[in-house]
């Protein structure tokens, strides 16, 4: 019966290694596609970001756009988590979930209130759970957002800001470094004030340095019009580059988390047949013992 009972165990663990090897090609190969998704889209923000740059130094005084206004006090600030639709992808989501309440517990220490907004249900569900019924829920696209999905996001985010309802937007979402790696990142997103473009831009600078080449930029219409239009634009193109970061650090958690999986239960495996073994070996040594009981019996 012992034995019978292993063979059971065995076999239930072989059927889970199979899921798990399978969930990991599925996402090793959702893996692939993300990472074009953000290498593409790393150029397109840099792009937006050196207009965004160049509009804000030929209009001069930063133009009166509510998005560019800092607010003299921060009584209220705005969190919004990107966490994934699903599990089973290691500590991918609790990670934002602790990071963004620990700062919020911050914030609260300073007496600043706090809305939340959150991508996925993951983080949706873990904030209602601690009671942080969240402002804005997004739910349903994690593992392949579009730009209408960061369009909608931004939208809400900078009618709250507008509204007074908030007057400070932190991001917190998975950086991609690798599928071993992912970062938790942490970036102001509302208000975007004129140093908050520079900074971007410098960056920008940095991963594509200048050909030593500079044109002469005439603008139709104003200066302080195209920023208007490039202003909401900058934040779609932040909230969208967040969500493909995101998106590509759960592929690559979900897959390390499944491989880890397949790892550990062919170790289950080997341990549970060695175990199957010594049993049978013991029951059949029993059998001897009793068979050569009962012949030294009839002697």
């Amino acid at each position: 019966m012992a034995t019978k009972g292993v063979k059971s165990r065995i076999a239930s663990v072989k059927n889970i290694q199979k899921i798990t090897r399978a969930m990991e090609m599925v996402a090793a190969a959702r893996l692939r596609k993300a990472e074009q998704r953000v290498e593409q889209l790393r150029d397109y923000a840099g792009a937006v970001r050196r207009m965004t740059r160049q509009a804000a130094e030929a209009a001069g005084n930063i133009p009166n756009v509510p998005l560019l206004s800092e607010r003299e006090s921060e009584n209220t600030v705005g969190i919004l988590l990107f966490t994934g639709d699903r599990g089973l992808a290691g500590a991918f989501n609790s990670q934002i979930v602790r990071a963004g309440v620990r700062a919020a517990a911050e914030l609260q220490g300073q007496g600043r209130d706090i809305v939340w907004f959150a991508v996925g249900r993951r983080g949706v569900s873990s904030l209602r759970f601690r009671g942080n019924d969240p402002e804005g829920a997004f739910e349903g696209f994690t593992d392949r957002p579009s730009y209408a999905d960061a369009r909608e996001i931004a939208s809400d985010l900078i009618a709250a800001y507008v509204d007074g309802k908030v007057d400070r937007v932190d991001l917190f979402y998975n950086r991609y470094v690798s599928a071993m790696s992912q970062t938790v990142t942490r970036e102001t997103l509302l208000p975007l004030q004129q140093a908050t473009i520079l900074e971007a831009m410098e960056q920008a600078a940095e991963e594509q340095p200048d050909s030593g080449h500079s044109a002469l930029v005439e603008y139709e219409p104003e200066p302080d019009a195209i920023l208007e239009r490039l202003v909401p634009a900058y934040v779609e193109i932040s909230v969208f580059r967040a969500l493909l970061e995101s998106t590509a650090s759960e592929h690559g958690a979900r897959m390390t988390a499944m491989r880890n999986a397949s790892e550990n239960a062919s170790e289950v495996i080997s341990d549970l047949t060695l175990q199957m073994n010594r049993e049978r070996q013991a029951e059949i040594t029993q059998e001897i013992m009793e068979v050569v009981a009962g012949a030294e019996s009839l002697v």
